[in-house]
């Protein structure tokens, strides 16, 4: 699973209103209830357990990049939402430098294998340096989407 199968165009918010991590996450959630990713009455649920994860370790890992992301029994597949800070939120990460692409994901409960292996590859893929660059370039959530698709292994 990657992020191109992952996301749509819907789920990209490309100007983050978030000043800190907590305002990011809220923000990305509120996208997938938005996008009907998540249900409306599963929202508080949802955001319990991401703040949960995100209190016992900042996912800010460096690079500009926050990936918050935990296990819920209240989804039955692998989901998520991309947002894009020009400012840069404070995520307390690890180079304590300000995230601009916070990738929000939440795995079903019970697959730990498929949540390694999403968050591995969301991790590599935005390590790199000129797929980072391309994203916090791009003009529009659709262009974000298509840069997407080319580099995360599906097609467009």
């Amino acid at each position: 699973m990657n992020l191109g199968d992952i996301l749509t165009p819907a789920q990209i918010v490309p100007e983050l209103q978030a000043k800190d991590r907590w305002e990011a996450i809220e923000e990305l959630i509120s996208n997938l209830v938005a996008t009907g990713r998540i249900k409306a009455e599963h929202r508080e649920a949802i955001s319990g357990v991401v703040r949960k994860r995100e209190t016992s370790m900042s996912t800010g890992i460096g690079f500009g990049i926050g990936i918050p992301h935990a296990s819920t029994d209240l989804i039955y597949e692998v989901t998520g939402a991309l947002g894009r800070s020009k400012a840069g939120v404070n995520f307390d990460a690890l180079d304590n430098q300000p995230v601009t692409l916070v990738m929000l994901f939440l795995v079903p409960q019970g697959q730990f294998q498929k949540h390694l292996h999403t968050l591995a590859e969301i991790a590599k893929l935005l390590h790199r340096n000129e797929f980072r660059k391309a994203l916090e370039e791009a003009p529009s959530a659709e262009a974000m989407f298509k840069i997407i698709k080319s580099q995360s292994g599906t097609k467009a």
